[in-house]
């Protein structure tokens, strides 16, 4: 029996964990999960906003959201355990683009991809848009992009520990411990050093170690173009309902969404202000100084909105190309790599997971082709560009 050690517990390594233990029928793994915190309190499965689009530039990214929804609308039984079934409250508003004159030939070209790939969208022009969401203000928008489904938010920490569940149910164990090196033979790696002084002995070894995951691959020699990008979230109160309203992503490039009776909100610092691992302190002044004023202007009912709460969470940005790293590196013949989702990991963990889990088991992928998102583009320097990061 192979011995698999994955490094990282969030959605990412505890999906891995689940898809190489789901099928009894096949080659059976001893598999352990090294979680430094079973709280989850830094972890970006746990922060995250938790939401799933298809609107993406890249076929790549269309077709594992794809089955990220497929996954999650029947959840309920493929991660029951006995009788408890879990529910994290999926919605399928969709996602809103709003473009200006200088972004409607790049939501035009994301468009035409979509389609290509029967994406549920559509285009709507200033007046579609008023007409359909009468509280938005098209001051500034020349065009506007619409998900009709397959498209929303739900609660990414009970997806997490959904995952989790069923993978400890199948027969994967959970340790809680600091992961401080790779026993390494030559091009394989034996086994992964904890920091109590304990070695676990490994077949396989599996990189999930999301924002923390070049210090992983560091260890075997590897550069891993990974790092923790810090991005706060605010939450408010608006005295007015905003009927429908879908997940908006302002030409300003902020993003905002309804939760539950309140809404949530984001966006992405300037380059120069957007630097690696930053403590996780929230941006407050951006939310009086940009974040507020923008809303207002794209909403006139956020005017009287009253800020309610804020955290700040990091992504593993894939600082080459913003799309995940999947596989192996041809340095070393037994660690694997999911990392680099850029923002996108949550709705992709089943895809990844699974297609993780195949080239552990296969050698290779057996559902959904992940090529595209192997080492090997780095290497050669053939970035695969998502103009869709959030």
């Amino acid at each position: 029996m192979r011995r698999v050690v994955i490094i990282g517990g969030g959605a990412i390594g505890s999906a891995i964990a689940y898809f190489l233990s789901c099928d009894p029928e096949q080659e059976p793994f001893d598999i352990t999960v090294v979680e430094r915190d079973f709280s989850y309190r830094q972890a970006s499965s746990a922060l995250s906003a938790s939401s799933i689009r298809q609107q993406f530039s890249t076929a790549i990214n269309i077709e594992m959201s794809r089955y990220g929804i497929h996954f999650m609308r029947a959840l309920d039984q493929a991660l029951r355990v006995g009788d408890e079934v879990p529910d994290i409250g999926l919605v399928e508003p969709g996602y809103l683009y709003l473009a200006s004159p200088a972004g409607v030939d790049v939501l035009r070209e994301n468009h035409a991809m979509q389609k290509a790939h029967a994406v549920d969208v559509a285009l709507l022009t200033p007046t579609e848009l008023k007409a359909r969401f009468p509280w938005i203000s098209t001051e500034g928008v020349a065009l506007a992009s619409l998900g009709l489904s397959g498209e929303g938010w739900y609660d990414g920490y009970s997806l997490l520990q959904a995952f989790r569940r069923k993978a400890v149910s199948q027969g994967a164990r959970y340790v809680q411990a600091h992961a401080t090196g790779l026993r390494r033979d030559g091009r394989r790696l034996t086994g992964v050093q904890l920091g109590n002084g304990e070695t676990l002995d490994a077949d396989v070894v599996v990189n999930a170690a999301g924002a923390w995951a070049a210090t992983v691959a560091g260890w075997a020699g590897i550069e891993l173009p990974v790092r923790g990008r810090r991005r706060s979230v605010f939450s408010f109160s608006c005295p007015d309902a905003l009927p429908g309203c879908p997940l908006v992503i302002d030409t300003s490039g902020i993003w905002l969404r309804p939760e539950g009776r309140q809404f949530i909100c984001g966006f992405a610092p300037p380059a120069a202000q957007d630097l690696d691992d930053q403590p996780l302190d929230v941006e407050y002044e951006a939310f009086d100084s940009f974040i507020w004023p923008a809303l207002a202007e794209r909403v006139p009912a956020f005017e009287a909105i009253r800020m309610t709460g804020a955290w700040a969470g990091y992504y593993e940005m894939n600082v080459f190309d913003h799309n995940a790293i999947l596989g192996l590196h041809p340095a070393c013949d037994n660690l694997y790599f999911a990392n680099g989702f850029s923002g996108h990991g949550l709705q992709q963990c089943p895809a990844a997971g699974r297609g993780v889990a195949e080239l552990i088991r296969f050698g290779g992928y057996r559902s959904l082709d992940l090529g595209a998102l192997s080492f090997a583009r780095i290497l050669q320097n053939r970035p695969l560009l998502e103009k869709n990061v959030i």
